[in-house]
């Protein structure tokens, strides 16, 4: 849970930085995959919806949208993984970039239920597209930064 406040924390705050083309990564997604990647469904799922109600609480508009996307995007990134290939920085990087596509199709599927004109369709697909490539190559830089701290810990252990 610390990992999620603090991307929640970075996502409120300095991943604004980081727009491409008014596209923001989600480093909070990242580390959503990262979790149910590695645990079981339920767990996975829970995760997902406390970040999901995070980002509601940070975006203000979300009207549950973020809740329930980013729920069933934790759940579903969860199946196909169950341990197999949790380490795999290609495997994690197809995972996240599925799973922002994922996120977004249930996001704006709520919002369209909730009187969201449907008409920026294609802009939203387009920018999904982008975040997909984005939140991929942070997932890239997350598991390599991961990596050297499990080295450098596994090293201090043995001294």
């Amino acid at each position: 849970m610390a990992w999620l406040l603090a991307a929640l924390v970075a996502q409120a705050t300095i991943m604004h930085y980081a727009v491409v083309r008014n596209v923001e990564p989600s480093l909070v997604l990242v580390a959503v995959v990262w979790y149910a990647m590695r645990s079981d469904i339920w767990r996975a799922t829970l995760f997902g919806l406390v970040a999901g109600i995070g980002e509601d609480l940070i975006a203000f508009d979300g009207g549950g949208a973020w809740t329930f996307a980013t729920a069933i995007t934790a759940l579903l990134a969860s199946l196909p993984t169950r341990r197999f290939f949790e380490d795999s920085m290609p495997f994690f990087m197809i995972v996240v970039a599925g799973a922002t596509l994922l996120r977004d199709l249930v996001f704006w599927s709520i919002k369209k239920v909730e009187g969201y004109p449907a008409g920026l369709g294609t802009i939203h697909l387009h920018e999904a597209i982008l975040q997909g490539a984005l939140n991929a190559a942070l997932a890239a830089m997350v598991m390599f930064v991961a990596r050297r701290f499990d080295r450098r810990r596994a090293m201090a252990w043995r001294r």
